[in-house]
């Protein structure tokens, strides 16, 4: 796992340390296929929350982010049913490894692929999109898969176009699939520097860091660029 250490971009809050207790699981293979596969389509509907949790979006599309890199057409990596496809700018793609979701996506009027269908679709052109969005994808993959993806997809980018990187806190992680493990502003960081990006700023989202710890919604959010 290339450069574990801690970047100096700004951040809301110090890194949180991975949550205790909780058993390591096996690496998944991976999907075959000429693409990395990731999915957001297999995480659970959030339940009934009490107290302020109740006063959060149970889908949050993520919006604000995206416009922290402005405006433009988005490669969404693990676009599930297209919840946030769907609120974001026309000519924006989505890719998921379930056709299941990428059907549901369809039936929205949303533009979505299975990745080797995006491979081999129109859309697939270097520096075609403004922005890349990944969102509760990267905690369920190894270091070499995530550094992969990023990889694969960032060059589809044009030079100066922001990429969003968004993992669960503490509550969040503890639900739904096992995931490969807890995935910080620290891991971000690596991840994106494998990918060669600019990191902007790192922060908490949608209340600081502390909420984390009892709120699913809450997640760490890395705001990078590609260089221009």
């Amino acid at each position: 796992m290339p450069g574990r250490t801690d970047s100096p971009a700004p951040t809301d809050s110090p890194d949180a340390q991975p949550p205790t207790g909780e058993p390591r699981t096996p690496r998944t293979p991976r999907p075959t296929g000429t693409a990395p596969a990731a999915s957001t389509a297999r995480l659970p509907a959030e339940p009934t929350r009490p107290g302020l949790a109740r006063l959060l979006p149970a889908h949050t599309p993520y919006r604000r982010q995206l416009r922290r890199i402005g405006a433009g057409r988005v490669l969404e990596i693990g676009c599930g049913d297209g919840d946030t496809l769907a609120g974001c700018t026309p000519g924006s793609v989505g890719i998921d490894h379930d056709p299941d979701a990428v059907a549901r996506c369809r039936t929205r009027g949303l533009t979505a692929y299975t990745p080797d269908a995006f491979l081999a679709g129109p859309h697939a052109r270097p520096g075609a999109f403004d922005a890349l969005l990944t969102a509760h994808v990267l905690q369920h993959l190894d270091d070499e898969q995530a550094e992969e993806l990023l990889r694969a997809y960032v060059p589809y980018v044009r030079p100066g176009g922001g990429v969003l990187l968004i993992t669960p806190q503490e509550a969040g992680h503890r639900t739904g699939p096992p995931p490969v493990r807890f995935t910080d502003f620290t891991l971000l960081r690596a991840f994106a520097a494998t990918a060669g990006l600019t990191v902007r700023r790192t922060y908490s989202h949608p209340l600081p860091r502390p909420a984390g710890m009892l709120l699913r919604p809450n997640v760490f959010v890395l705001v990078g660029q590609v260089p221009r």
